[in-house]
């Protein structure tokens, strides 16, 4: 499914929603969810331009696999970001962003941990994957504490509450 968003920052974005493994929300829900926490990622980033970004709902099978060829790390994790092109943090949006891969099974039990709706969840994850393709990072701790800050933000533009609280 291809989704078009605009925000007001004068950013377009098509998105390719790709429901590959695990048990997710109906496709129609996932796109609205992907849609809103992208328009208020690029609206709190105040990122513009042109592009694309592409979102895979797959499962822990996929993502472990992912994470150990990628990242060198043999489990699977919620959330993986694959940049299509180096992107500095403010610089101009490349045509390509690249991928976003959330796994069902760690986000659900996430989710049920954290007493949070799964729909939270996943559009928090959603915002969390896009700015690493923006170039956000959280291996320092003033990283974390500037990548979070932009997270809970564009979060309460969406009436999501705090996920770090």
């Amino acid at each position: 499914m291809a989704e078009d968003t605009k925000s007001s920052a004068g950013t377009s974005v098509d998105i390719d929603i790709f429901l590959e493994a695990g048990a997710w929300p109906a496709e129609a829900e996932l796109a609205r969810l992907v849609d809103r926490a992208v328009a208020a990622a690029f609206a709190q980033t105040g990122t513009s331009g042109t592009s694309e970004l592409s979102v895979v709902f797959s499962d822990d099978a996929h993502i472990h696999k992912l994470n150990a060829e990628w990242r060198g790390k043999d489990k699977p994790t919620n959330v993986l970001s694959f940049p299509a092109f180096p992107f500095p943090k403010g610089g101009k949006l490349p045509p390509m962003l690249g991928d976003i891969v959330l796994a069902s099974e760690t986000v659900a039990r996430e989710a049920a941990l954290e007493d949070k709706p799964l729909e939270n969840h996943i559009t928090h994850l959603v915002i969390h994957g896009l700015l690493h393709l923006l170039g956000h990072d959280h291996e320092t701790d003033a990283e974390a504490e500037e990548m979070e800050a932009i997270e809970r933000a564009a979060l309460a533009r969406l009436a999501i509450p705090d996920p770090y609280a």
